[in-house]
């Protein structure tokens, strides 16, 4: 007999009259709607800036509610980054108009950086800036214990330590992380080195970013995102919407709470596919050579990228920079927390021809049976992400490097702990997605989560069947992400009942080059190799689908 139950078998059970059993599971559950979860320990309010560090680069960076013109008619309420430039290159700051997306940040590596957030939430909602990808102290690091209330500052001050790459920055408050982001929250950190110039890609205009994210829209286009059952893991329910955003339970077209609740807690999925903060994005390019950049800033979506024309996709980047050489695939995936760095030529297509970037299907993220999203596309379908169009003609000789940048490799024979990995389990227990076992506990660090400054390690994520579990009894695909440290992939392997799914994305898993964020897949087992350098201090690793984040798959690890 079957041991588990689908989104869809769930939502039909409460249909039935399960909500009344939910909601005696979840009584006695309440927190109060935009509190932290926990106290602000280290008083960030009263942290100034150091009159020591003398910084290269300065920018004032607000978290503020604003409105955007994103689908025809009404602006959307959404929150967002805005930054001012007080000291650097005029280049160092782009501001994107009429946008949610906040702004886009370039640094160059050994650059001194002085950021002072302001948070101008509304609803009381606690916030503090991650920046994803970068090595940095912990202090700096956005770990959600030094999450400011409205009104309060801090200042983030940082050398810039990493190579070349495609980095970001978004909210990390625990509970909240799910909600600021998908309500906007989100900008980009590009950082570049001599290594990188010397590879002689395409540069300025034909270098572009592109951000994938899907949301949902109401009636009145605002953001759909129900948080009624958000929480229910993590150890609280927030029976509340976000301001500005439609209210799953009363808007038009958006599905039952119960629907928006089941996705705030297995990954939020979205029915609308926006890039770069807009929808049906069209590209307009020239008969040449293009690097394009892509972020999946998605909350919970799992893209499996291949062009409409069949040609591989090269890739030329991942999280932590240049590959050392180009690498062509058939498809490329992208989970949450992802980037990756392509190599696109168009010389050979005539001008006037639209070539489009897809969302190729693929299996095995989740339950099959139970990919119910409301009016979302489910995880793994075929999706349009967004157009290519050739508009101009122009002579171009730039060549594709045969080489890109020298990686130092990490070899598990040459870790400390070479003979017994560190494991980090991934498992569900009724409705509580946990780590080794674990929710996150803001302030707890296991001795068995104590690694020593200077070493390098293996850690072995292993992503666990779920035995009698109601829900995705195979577990769910999970982006993980580890702060303060970037890492090799030495291996993978995945239990054979669940290799087709498996076998659907493999060809596609950008492993060769410096990584931040990890997708594993449903009965998989992954290998890393890292070394903790340069910083001490307390840091988190989490699933970077968002929801799951929210709901305490997350734990800290120290270095001493």
């Amino acid at each position: 007999m079957n041991n588990f139950i689908s989104r869809r078998g769930f939502l039909r059970l409460l249909s039935a009259g399960g909500a009344a059993a939910l909601s005696g599971v979840l009584s006695g559950c309440i927190v109060q709607p935009g509190r932290s979860r926990a106290p602000n320990m280290g008083d960030p309010a009263a942290r100034g800036p150091s009159k020591d560090f003398l910084p290269d680069l300065e920018i004032d960076l607000r978290a503020t509610a604003a409105s955007a013109s994103i689908l025809p008619g009404k602006p959307t309420a959404v929150w967002t980054y805005q930054g001012s430039l007080i000291k650097g290159d005029a280049s160092s700051l782009a501001i994107l108009q009429d946008n949610y997306l906040g702004p886009i940040i370039r640094a160059k590596k050994g650059q001194r950086v002085r950021i002072t957030f302001k948070n101008e939430l509304p609803a009381d909602q606690p916030s503090i800036v991650h920046w994803h990808g970068l090595r940095l102290p912990e202090e700096m690091d956005g770990h959600p214990r030094y999450a400011i209330q409205p009104g309060q500052s801090y200042v983030y001050e940082f050398e810039v330590i990493d190579r070349a790459g495609p980095y970001w920055f978004h909210p990390h408050p625990h509970g909240q992380t799910a909600q600021q982001v998908y309500n906007g929250l989100a900008g980009l950190f590009i950082v570049s080195d001599e290594e990188e110039a010397a590879a002689g890609l395409p540069a300025g205009e034909f270098d572009v970013p592109l951000v994938i994210q899907d949301r949902t829209f109401d009636a009145d286009n605002q953001f759909v995102y129900s948080i009624a059952a958000s929480g229910m893991m993590g150890g609280g329910m927030m029976n509340h919407s976000m301001p500005g955003m439609g209210n799953s339970a009363a808007t038009p077209g958006s599905g039952n709470m119960m629907d928006g609740g089941m996705q705030t807690m297995m990954g939020m999925l979205g029915s609308q596919m926006l890039v770069n903060g807009k929808p049906n994005f069209t590209l307009p390019v020239a008969t040449r050579a293009y690097r394009l950049r892509l972020w999946n800033g998605s909350n919970a979506r799992i893209y499996k990228l291949g062009w409409s024309t069949g040609q591989p996709i090269v890739v030329l980047g991942a999280d932590g920079g240049l590959l050392e050489k180009p690498v062509a695939k058939p498809y490329v995936m992208l989970a949450p927390g992802e980037r990756v760095e392509i190599w696109a030529d168009f010389r050979a297509v005539k001008t006037g021809t639209e070539i489009t970037m897809e969302s190729l299907p693929f299996e095995g993220a989740e339950d099959p049976s139970g990919m119910m999203s409301g009016n979302a596309p489910p995880q793994g379908a075929p999706l349009t992400l967004f157009r290519v169009k050739v508009e101009r003609s122009e002579s171009e000789t730039r060549t594709l490097p045969a080489t890109l940048s020298a990686i130092a490799r990490l070899r598990q024979e040459d870790t400390v702990n070479a003979s017994h990995p560190r494991q980090m389990a991934l498992t569900l227990n009724g409705m509580q997605w946990l780590m080794n076992g674990r929710p996150f506990e803001m302030e707890a660090v296991l001795p068995e989560e104590t690694v020593k400054l200077g070493s390098t390690e293996v850690w072995e994520i292993v992503n666990k069947l779920n035995p009698g579990q109601m829900m995705d009894a195979n577990g769910m695909a999970h982006p993980i992400h580890i702060h303060g440290v970037h890492f090799q992939v030495l291996s993978r392997e995945v239990l054979p009942q669940l290799k087709a799914g498996w076998d659907s994305v493999r060809e596609g898993l950008v492993d060769e080059g410096w990584k931040d964020t990890v997708l594993v897949m449903p009965g998989e087992r992954v290998k890393l190799a890292m070394k903790f350098e340069r910083y001490g201090g307390t840091f988190v690793y989490h699933c970077h689908n968002l929801e799951h984040e929210n709901n305490g798959m997350m734990r800290n690890y120290r270095v001493t």
